[in-house]
């Protein structure tokens, strides 16, 4: 099915790490305009140049999301170049420590991450806000996690920047929403993908001292739907938000997690 992204304007944070690549390349087979933007722009450039091979119209634009004069640079560069700004996508994030308690994580650690996964929507939001509010309308997607819907222990810090992400979201839901903007987060679970494959699986195994395709199981056991996400199924939850098939849908936070946090 299409959603209707025909010839939008189409901002994707963190668009080449990740999850990135898939939810851009999902935007791109819409028939949206992009400007992917990330720190890395060896990465940022390879990925224009595959989607453009493809026929997609990107651009890249080197931004680090924590830096409020490269968030607004952002904004202006994409207006310069495609004179509007339908959609913003807040996928850059990070981490955080793993396996710390609260009183192990530092300071340091602390303010990192959520200066990262909350600042940063904050300064992209900000950023773009102006000029959807000129023309009343507009679509903002951030990209959470269920460690901010449910807690995990060994994970404060991230949880804590997940948790506050929705607090942002919803705030600003209200905010925009006379203006026609819809702002709503979409809250993955565990994805399959290279770092689950290579760093989460291999580390519970050992841990556990079962091989990694039991580990594999015993995660997706933990889920209603008992199957992992993919970042396709994340990529498709961004697609859906962006649209106007969700026109009356603002201020949520959307899991993609097959059933884990069943809020």
């Amino acid at each position: 099915m299409s959603f209707g992204l025909n010839g939008r304007t189409v901002i994707l944070t963190g668009a080449a790490k990740g999850m990135g690549p898939a939810i851009s390349r999902a935007y791109a087979r819409e028939g949206a305009a992009l400007v992917l933007s990330g720190r890395d722009m060896q990465a940022v450039d390879g990925l224009v140049a595959e989607l453009k091979e493809a026929g997609a119209r990107a651009i890249g634009v080197a931004c680090d999301v924590t830096v409020a004069a490269d968030t607004d640079r952002l904004a202006t560069q994409t207006l310069q170049a495609f004179g509007a700004i339908d959609v913003l996508v807040n996928i850059a994030g990070g981490t955080g420590p793993v396996g710390k308690t609260a009183w192990d994580t530092t300071p340091e650690e602390f303010d990192q991450i959520v200066t990262l996964n909350m600042g940063g929507c904050f300064n992209a939001m900000r950023s773009v806000l102006p000029a959807m509010i000129a023309r009343r309308y507009g679509k903002i997607v951030n990209v959470g996690g269920t460690f901010g819907m449910r807690g995990r222990a060994g994970r404060m810090a991230y949880s804590a920047s997940k948790w506050g992400l929705r607090g942002i979201t919803k705030s600003t839901a209200l905010e925009a929403g006379p203006f026609n903007v819809n702002v709503n987060c979409v809250a993955p679970g565990m994805v399959d993908g290279p770092r689950f494959r290579t760093k989460v699986i291999p580390a519970v195994a050992a841990a556990e001292g079962v091989s990694e395709e039991e580990a594999v199981a015993s995660h997706a056991a933990e889920y209603a739907l008992r199957r992992i996400s993919t970042d396709e199924d994340v990529a498709n939850a961004c697609l859906f938000l962006s649209s106007d098939l969700s026109r009356q849908i603002t201020g949520v936070d959307l899991p993609v997690d097959g059933g884990w946090a069943l809020l």
